[in-house]
Order: C-alpha cells, then structure tokens, then sequence
C-alpha cells in the first residue's frame, strides 16, 4: 500500500514538471505525453480494482456501439449510484484504449485532494464551483481547448449532481410531483443546464453521446474505496447506448428534455430489473482484465525500490534508530491520510426502498409513498 503511495507520488511529480516546462510550448506534445504518464498512473488504481479485488463489470452495448469504444470522441452521460462509479468508468476506458485521455465534470473540492486531485487538474479535468454564472463561463472556455486534442476522448458528466441515496430520492420524488414530472424510483432528476452547455458546445467535434446505466446486482453491496482495497470482490451492470449528437434537438430546451427523457428511460430500465431480474436485452460483451496493469505497476514499483535504496545509501537514514522511527512514522502518516480520503468519499448508506414507517404529514409525501395514486407525466 505504501509503495503504490510512492508510486503515485512520483508519478504526479512527472506530471507537475511536464506541465511546467512543456505545456507552456507545445499543448499538442504536452497532452500526448501527459496521456501516458495519466495512464499508467490510472493504471494502478485499475489494477486494484482488477487483480486484487477482482471487481466484475459486465458490459451490455449493441455490436456497433462497442466496435466504435473508444475510437471516437463521446459525452458520457451516467446516473451516479455508488462511491466509485467513476472508477468503473476508468476501468471501462482503459478496455477501450482512452484512459488516458478521460476527462470529467467534478466538484471543485476534487481537485485540492492530494495526488488523485492533482492528478486529474494536469489531466484537465473539468471543476465546478456550482455557481451556474462562473460555471458556464468555465464550461464553454475549457471545451474551445478540448476541442484540438490529440487522441480520441470520452467527456463523463454525472447529469444528477451527486450520489444517488434515499433522502436525495425523496426530495427528487417530492420535486417531480411538484412540477408534474414522471417521479422517479431509482435515479434522481438530472441538472440539465450543464448538460445543455457541454452539448452546445461540442457539438462540431463530438459526435456521440454514450447514455450509461450503472447498477449493482440485486443482493450485493455497491463497490467502495474501502471494500476494493480490502481486497472484497463485487461486480456492477454497465449498458452503454449510443445516440448521434446531430439527432438532438437544437433548442436549449429541447436539449434539456431530451436529457430528462433519458433518465426517465433509464429509470425505467432499472425498475425492470428490480422487478424482472432482467438488466439489458442488449449483447453482453466479455471485457478482460488487462495484464498490463500488472506490468505497469510492477516498473513503478522497481523504480521505486531502486530510489529508495540510493537514498538510504546516501543519507543513511536508516542507519540510526532515529532515521528508521522517522521514515517508519512518515509512512504511516502517507497511508493514514490515503485511508481517511478514502474514508470521506463512502456515500450515505441508504436502502433503495422506501421505509414504510415513515412518518407523513404532508400529503405529498403520502403519495409517494403509495406510487399507485400517482400519475406521472413528462414536463411539456
């Protein structure tokens, strides 16, 4: 654990120098070798999820949406269910050869988190403060430098804005009875002016939005942080459709409902499986671990080794008691701090039913808790 803490640091350290001294030149060799060096980092984090916690995903997709993973620039749209859906969308890149040039839509805070921030910022990834007049200006300046990436890209945006659990369900529930909406039982309603942007934006140059659906099997608990590096295994339903950009709508409003309308099929999508033990009628495709996670994290670790055992030599720190108490305490204090950021990403722990002692006063809430009185209706 330590080591992979190591290794990462030193990775982020080749990112901080190119930055600083190649990007300034050249954006184009910039990105393509900071696309290396994203990957191989990312690389052990796959690893992780791969060889030592053994995480399954099983990918459903039509043959010519899996044919084109990966050799096309995509806008990936996702309901956010678990602690590490974004990881699941890592490890779904790298199947596909573009792990390296992966960006997301994130909170702000992600970016201050030590290393895997970091890591992300030199990656351009995209960071919003949630105040729509500073995050619209920020969203249409960041795609204009997309826009001239070397290599194909996929652009991830969690459309719902946060982490689905039972009390942001709720609230969602109570808002779509409040605006005549379909109300919702697996997904929340999306934050669709982001959404609007990002598509407005792109539309010259990504052709393709990848509409996922993220679930865990019926009976198991969803994936964390904590639950991976533990070694516990645990396997997620991904189905991925593709849709053209240019059959959008061009209006911003029609933009948007066709986003909602989205989430309503996939909220669909969900409840059939809730109900049916049927996921996807798409194709399942076999995704293999790659070996060459392993291979990379095996080189991290072996440069590693070897530049810790030169400058023990040169400053012989180990050589006193002293010497080995501190670098003993410095790595514990690496590995605490890794385990308490891990710590802060778990979501609240929520059951996908409603509780039926809740208590209701308010008639609005009385409906939702008996979904046959209800009548949903898509928003005009």
């Amino acid at each position: 654990m330590s080591n992979r803490n190591m290794n990462i640091l030193i990775n982020m350290h080749l990112q901080a120098v190119l930055f600083v001294f190649v990007s300034p030149i050249s954006k184009y060799c910039y990105r393509k070798v900071n696309k290396v060096l994203t990957e191989s980092l990312w690389l052990e984090l796959i690893c992780l999820v791969d060889w030592w916690a053994g995480v399954k995903v099983e990918l459903y997709a039509d043959s010519q949406t899996f044919q084109l993973l990966g050799k096309e620039n995509a806008l990936l749209i996702c309901n956010h269910r678990s602690d590490i859906d974004w990881l699941i969308g890592w490890v779904l890149a790298q199947r596909t050869g573009c792990l390296g040039s992966t960006v997301a839509v994130m909170k702000k805070e992600f970016k201050y988190l030590p290393v895997i921030g970091w890591s992300m910022w030199f990656a351009e990834f995209l960071f919003l403060e949630r105040n729509w007049a500073k995050d619209e200006k920020a969203l249409k300046s960041r795609f204009k430098q997309l826009e001239h990436k070397p290599v194909p890209f996929w652009v991830a945006l969690f459309v719902e804005g946060t982490r689905f659990t039972h009390t942001k369900l709720l609230a969602a529930q109570e808002f779509a009875i409040s605006r005549g909406m379909t109300v919702p039982k697996n997904v929340l309603i999306p934050r669709t002016k982001g959404f609007v942007t990002i598509v407005q934006e792109t539309r010259t140059y990504i052709p393709a939005i990848y509409d996922c659906t993220f679930t865990v099997p019926k009976g198991e608990p969803s994936p964390t942080l904590l639950r991976i590096f533990k070694g516990i295994p645990s396997s997620v339903k991904v189905q991925i459709q593709r849709h053209k950009v240019e059959e959008l709508p061009e209006t911003p409003e029609g933009i948007a409902q066709w986003c909602t309308d989205a989430f309503v099929a996939k909220d669909a999508l969900l409840e059939k499986y809730n109900t049916t033990e049927i996921f996807s009628e798409l194709e399942l495709h076999e995704t293999r671990r790659p070996k060459r996670s392993i291979f990379v994290v095996a080189c991290w670790s072996s440069f590693l080794g070897f530049l810790l055992v030169k400058f023990f030599q040169w400053s012989s720190l180990l050589s006193t008691w002293k010497g080995i108490a501190f670098t003993v305490l410095f790595m514990v204090i690496v590995t605490v701090v890794m385990e308490v950021l891990i710590h802060a990403t778990q979501a609240e722990r929520s059951k996908t039913n409603l509780p039926a002692n809740l208590p209701v006063q308010d008639p609005i809430k009385q409906r939702l808790l008996n979904p046959d009185t209800t009548k949903p209706s898509l928003i005009i």
